[in-house]
């Protein structure tokens, strides 16, 4: 391979990323609008300055979408079981029996803008977490912007291996890591690892906006409970199985968080009358909408049967190999660019086993939702109709975002631009790189609106920096998409979504501006431990 790495070709290489950054940020274009931009300027790069011939643009583009059919599978079905729930009004039943269960106000907020916050991110994602939780919160006295806040820091944990795992896959398949390898497991552990401090400090940092110190005081024994079950069963079940490692910790701590409501300190009632995030005069009047009929657990359902599903397909062996044994992919020719930069052949490119995709899980759990909610009277006559066609209105523009990414990313890495561009920073920053490297990741999900996306643009540029300067690829890896989970609470695209649920649209800077100094704050501490674990 010859390709040239002076200061024009690195610069060429960064111009799709300098161009998403600025239509994103300066010109405030959302990513479905900026990304077939992105990409049009990659692939104009390559062929102009790359010397990427048709044969190979054509090769890249169908990997890419293919990669992406996949992730988006999952983006319609994890939004469809939520339209289901929404379409019962589920959600108004989980938020009053939480109210009725939990005298505690400050466990009534770390429930609904935390707890529930990491359950829905655990199955669904891509901003569903922040459009149920900000609502919720307001229903039960939360100022609108703080209800905004609040389950944006505390969906954020669960954005890299919630959604079964959508971001960590997306991550392993734009880097190529074999699932089982060491690096694999590696990577995973690092990944769980910084996300569990994440999820630590942002138990602590919901109690002090409820109430600072006396707050933090208060809460502390519950939010290391929480933060145990949710960061350190995350952490344990990345070496076992990463599709359920936030989903099942999520579950247990829903249930935990009932039972912590039961100790003596919590089981009182208890609040703060000068709590700077309770408006003290609202009065809720939505409370009557929820179906009186419907019981907490029933609201649960479709979830139950998810989990229930998840478990036994992934978990049970004998189940998941016979399953497992059905795949899909496709072949794809070796392709080279002018320069010698060579793109091996793949007989089967990520192949799909749909049998045990996340897809079908959620699919057959919507299915069932649908069925045991109109069985109940719970979805009246035209439901059906309308949850499927906001799952599809809803999927549409992050579809096209994800395609035109996915392409961008694989167009990227196939003309020689993503070596480019690592070989250009390696030389610039060397080894000081590792304690940039999370803000990447975030920089990616502030750019993209998700974790995955930002692993999807950046985890191969990760990798080349990571071999370039010969370090750990796992802790870069597990820094990157860590970077990008804690990102995804300040982007824009999910920050909107709860400004409009709140009622607030057209608040975003106050927003960004509370939010801004926790996760930079913490992304820099995760870079700092990295280069501590893997330069001293």
């Amino acid at each position: 391979m010859n390709v040239p790495t002076n200061l024009f070709m690195w610069i060429m290489a960064c111009l799709p990323i300098i161009v998403l950054l600025l239509l994103m940020i300066k010109f405030q274009w959302g990513a479905t609008e900026a990304a077939p931009v992105g990409l049009l300027i990659t692939i104009i790069t390559g062929i102009l300055f790359y010397k990427a011939d048709i044969r190979l643009l054509a090769s890249e583009s169908a990997k890419g979408i293919w990669s992406a059919l996949i992730i988006l599978l999952i983006v319609w079905t994890a939004i469809l079981l939520y339209q289901v729930a929404d379409e019962a009004k589920a959600f108004l039943v989980i938020r009053n029996g939480m109210r009725r269960l939990l005298p505690n106000e400050l466990l009534v907020v770390l429930a609904l803008g935390w707890i529930l916050e990491s359950f829905l991110q655990g199955i669904t994602g891509f901003g569903v977490p922040v459009a149920v939780g900000a609502p919720l919160l307001i229903g039960i006295g939360v100022t609108p912007l703080y209800a905004v806040i609040i389950p944006l820091l505390g969906q954020a944990w669960g954005n890299t291996f919630g959604t079964l795992a959508a971001a960590w896959d997306a991550l392993v398949m734009s880097t190529g890591l074999e699932s089982g390898s060491p690096d694999y497991l590696a990577a995973a552990f690092w990944a769980g690892l910084f996300i569990w401090l994440w999820n630590v400090i942002t138990g602590l940092v919901l109690c002090w906006f409820y109430g600072k110190g006396k707050a933090v005081k208060k809460g502390l024994p519950a939010v290391l409970i929480l933060a145990v079950i949710q960061g350190g069963g995350e952490l344990l079940l990345t070496q076992v199985n990463t599709t359920i490692s936030c989903f099942l910790p999520s579950c247990i701590a829903l249930v935990v968080l009932f039972l912590i409501g039961r100790m003596k300190m919590y089981r009182e009632e208890w609040s703060l009358s000068d709590s700077p995030i309770m408006n003290r005069t609202f009065t809720s009047g939505t409370s009557d909408e929820a179906p009186a009929d419907m019981s907490l657990l029933q609201a649960f359902v479709p979830y139950i049967l998810l989990t229930a599903l998840t478990m036994v397909v992934l978990v049970v062996t004998p189940v998941n190999k016979f399953l497992g044994q059905f795949t899909l992919g496709f072949s794809f020719p070796e392709t080279s660019t002018g320069y010698g930069f060579v793109n091996q052949a793949e007989a089967c490119f990520s192949p799909l086993a749909p049998f045990t995709h996340a897809s079908m899980f959620l699919l057959l759990s919507s299915l069932a939702g649908i069925v045991y909610f109109k069985k109940h009277g719970w979805i009246k006559a035209g439901g059906t109709k309308r949850v499927f066609a906001r799952s599809i209105a809803m999927t549409m523009p992050s579809g096209i975002a994800v395609i035109g990414l996915v392409i961008m990313s694989k167009i990227m890495g196939g003309t020689g631009q993503t070596m480019v561009l690592a070989d250009g920073i390696a030389r610039i920053l060397g080894k000081a790189y590792v304690i940039l490297a999370p803000v990447v990741g975030m920089i990616g999900s502030f750019m993209t609106g998700s974790n995955m996306s930002s692993n999807i643009l950046f985890g191969d540029f990760q990798v080349t920096t990571a071999g370039l300067l010969h370090l750990d690829k796992a802790a870069i890896l597990g820094a990157q998409t860590a970077g990008g989970a804690i990102g995804s609470a300040i982007s824009p695209s999910k920050i909107i979504l709860g400004t409009t649920t709140a009622g607030i649209l057209g608040s975003e800077g106050q927003v960004l501006k509370k939010i801004i100094p926790i996760t930079l704050t913490t992304t820099l501490l995760i870079g700092a431990i990295v280069f501590v674990s893997v330069i001293l």
